[in-house]
């Protein structure tokens, strides 16, 4: 698996200029900044505190990617879904979060926030940002994020993520949901209404929902008002507890349930780094 993750980083590498349309970003207004290649959006990035009409105050965030296109143009994700105010997008979040004997629940955002604190580069086609896990004005977290495109080729795009948290000052622990042994919680993916909805993984089609089953990706394609699109997720090798157990919905939902029914515990000057290949591709109807 770790070789299959090189060969394709340095095929990306090796893709013909003819390929390679040229990207762009641009502020869409104070929230939300937009990353387009050769004038088309590829994802919008939404690093101020957004809300929803219609949606609860609390339900308030930063700091996530929505709306993300397949390559045709077509929408693949969702935000504020009335079935789930709290899912957005591309997301990071957990639903246990420990630090100082208090516990808060950063997945449905009750008594702490991520909030944007700087720029580390705004250069298409790489965004780098600095954020904090906030309760109250008391940072807990540090949390830099580096988002970089590629080109896309054949139909194909693929994004990469890195995502590095430390504690800011005393220990944090972090632990996926306990409910039912879900384990949820982690690098999510929900996705934008749909039909035909087929969700692949190593061991191939899924016939139906599971939590904490490992694989190292896990993909949703379906029809998206008569267009054929997907997106798959890539666990990089390096990544702790690799492969890791997933949440996988029929509904619309990946994601990696990275811890899961364990406990890490995040302490200062010493970082966790977590890596994600993010695959966004178009398709013919079968």
């Amino acid at each position: 698996m770790r070789l299959s993750w090189c060969v394709a980083a340095a095929a990306l590498a090796a893709l013909p200029l003819a390929a390679q349309g040229p990207f762009s970003l641009r502020d869409l207004n104070a929230d939300s900044v937009e990353l387009a290649e050769g004038g088309k959006p590829v994802f919008v990035y939404n690093h101020g505190m957004v809300l929803a009409n219609g949606a609860p105050e609390a339900k308030r965030r930063s700091s996530y990617l929505h709306p993300v296109y397949a390559p045709d143009g077509t929408v693949l994700t969702d935000d504020f879904p009335r079935d789930h105010w709290h899912h957005r997008g591309i997301f990071w979040t957990w639903p246990i979060v420990r630090a100082g004997g208090v516990k808060y629940d950063a997945w449905l955002i009750e008594g702490i926030k991520t909030r944007f604190v700087r720029w580390i580069q705004r250069q298409a086609p790489r965004l780098a940002v600095e954020n904090g896990w906030f309760a109250g004005d008391r940072k807990l977290v540090t949390e830099t994020v580096e988002i970089v495109a590629h080109p896309t080729h054949d139909q194909r795009r693929v994004l990469d993520f890195r995502i590095v948290l430390e504690a800011a000052g005393i220990p944090v622990e972090l632990e996926g949901e306990p409910a039912q042994e879900k384990g949820y919680g982690g690098f999510s993916v929900r996705f934008a209404p749909r039909q035909e909805t087929v969700i692949t993984t190593d061991k191939g089609a899924e016939a139906r929902d599971t939590d904490m089953v490992p694989h190292p990706w896990a993909q949703l394609e379906a029809t998206y008002s008569g267009r054929r699109a997907g997106l798959r997720i890539d666990i990089d090798p390096a990544n702790p507890a690799f492969p890791n157990g997933w949440c996988l919905r029929k509904y619309g939902f990946l994601g990696v349930n990275y811890p899961g029914r364990k406990t890490i515990t995040l302490q200062p000057g010493a970082p966790l780094v977590m890596k994600y290949r993010v695959t966004l591709y178009s398709a013919q109807r079968q």
